[in-house]
């Protein structure tokens, strides 16, 4: 048979044997000639062609055979192709005919930006349209497909009006995704998707052109303010319900969340023990304390541990995001309470000696009450000032004479180790002063 065309400088001739015509007498099956001398590149590429005028040449299948002269491609009817190596005895069939719900395999000859243009070896070219290809509005086409590329369509109709054939990709994908789905539901497997939209009630992430609803409730294992965060972001779920033909696609992240933080705080307990040094992150601050992630598991710094002296409030000692270097102070089931008030850094571990009865001290008031002033002598020590030790005089409260951080020298009067009380006297420093300039006159 004659030579009918070039292809890639290699020569394309008609099949020797068989029936290389179809039996309509308009179509011509030819094979691309193996190159014997490449063995990594023995195949046979089958085309079909207008046998007249031997143009609308069409590539509809490649096989992959060995080193051989002789393949032969013979129409079986004007629907079917026999493709034999007559060395390996090698055969493929093709059905040239199509059917709308077929899927069919082809390659890019065009692409615009709303449109794509498949040589899907059939008579008449497939055109998959922007809103077949994906349901992301605007998407253009030249940015995800290239000339060249080979994929796989489903056929919408067979003549789109314009003698085309209309494929859908984005359904084919569908049905993909909803098949991953039914599979990752019946056997609980998890699966991470994108947030495509943020929405009321919760969150919508689509997997393969298949939507997927998580509930708010379900999005997080503690209490989420403002979702708007999670747009765009990565999240991995089970399904908790699978009922596509109502629409029912239901997500869980919670599960999830739940059972890593179980797991890395059964890991975490098996490492640690009381009086460990340990860094984490400040995740939430309360009234009452903070919050610290040590990996997946949280402590809790209580307010009475974050300062040998007093914290008034932890939110303006602490803030989200802090590192925090701490240590483990007790260890009670899965609770982890926290510290960082260090034995070692304790102010009455010397308190005998800088505070014994007798001795003159400096300090700042921090507080005042009807009965007295506390003075803060350093962080974590504060004395009690009793309003009856302020002066000589009858004084009715301490802010009569006293504001808060005013200096104030005062002599120790009473120490208390046990109970970690000092008591100060403003009034016996007056006295001993005043004993003095007597002793002084009388001389």
């Amino acid at each position: 048979m004659e030579k009918v065309c070039e292809y890639e400088g290699s020569s394309l001739w008609g099949m020797n044997g068989g029936q290389p015509e179809s039996p309509d007498g308009t179509l011509l099956v030819y094979a691309k000639k193996p190159d014997l001398e490449d063995k990594e590149k023995q195949t046979t590429e089958i085309w079909i062609c207008n046998r007249d005028t031997l143009s609308d040449a069409r590539h509809v299948f490649t096989v992959s055979c060995g080193n051989h002269n002789g393949p032969s491609a013979t129409f079986t009817d004007n629907d079917h192709i026999v493709f034999r190596d007559i060395i390996n005895g090698f055969s493929a069939f093709r059905v040239l005919n199509i059917h709308t719900g077929e899927v069919v395999d082809g390659t890019v000859i065009a692409v615009k930006e709303d449109q794509i243009v498949l040589n899907i070896g059939y008579k008449a070219d497939g055109i998959i349209t922007r809103s077949e290809y994906s349901s992301q509005p605007g998407l253009d086409l030249t940015t995800v497909v290239s000339v060249g590329d080979e994929m796989k369509a489903k056929v919408l109709k067979l003549n789109d009006g314009e003698g085309q054939v209309l494929l859908t990709y984005r359904k084919l994908v569908a049905d993909n995704g909803s098949k991953k789905l039914e599979e990752a539901f019946n056997n609980n497997e998890p699966v991470t998707a994108t947030v495509t939209r943020v929405i009321k009630g919760g969150l919508e992430v689509v997997v393969d052109e298949t939507r997927v609803f998580i509930p708010a409730s379900l999005v997080s294992d503690s209490y989420v303010k403002d979702f708007s965060d999670y747009a765009g972001k990565e999240v991995t779920f089970v399904l908790t319900e699978y009922d596509p033909k109502n629409r029912k696609v239901i997500g869980d992240c919670k599960q999830l969340i739940v059972a890593a933080k179980k797991a890395a705080q059964e890991e975490l307990l098996s490492k640690i023990k009381e009086g460990d040094t340990i860094e984490g992150t400040v995740k939430n601050v309360t009234d009452f304390g903070a919050f610290i992630d040590l990996g997946g598991v949280d402590g809790l710094l209580h307010i009475s541990e974050m300062s040998w002296g007093r914290t008034e409030n932890p939110k303006k000692v602490y803030k989200v995001g802090d590192s925090v270097k701490c240590f483990i102070k007790e260890i009670n089931g899965d609770k982890i309470a926290l510290s960082v008030k260090y034995p070692d850094q304790n102010p009455w571990n010397d308190a005998s000696t800088k505070y014994a009865i007798g001795n003159v001290v400096t300090g700042k008031v921090a507080r005042m009450t009807d009965f007295g002033a506390f003075v803060q002598l350093e962080d974590g020590i504060d004395a009690l000032l009793h309003v009856s030790q302020i002066s000589r005089e009858h004084i009715n409260k301490p802010e009569d004479v006293l504001k808060i951080g005013q200096e104030v020298t005062a002599k120790v009067v009473d120490l208390n180790e046990a109970e970690k009380k000092i008591s100060l006297s403003m009034k016996a420093l007056l006295d001993d002063s005043a004993e003095q300039e007597e002793a002084q006159t009388e001389e």
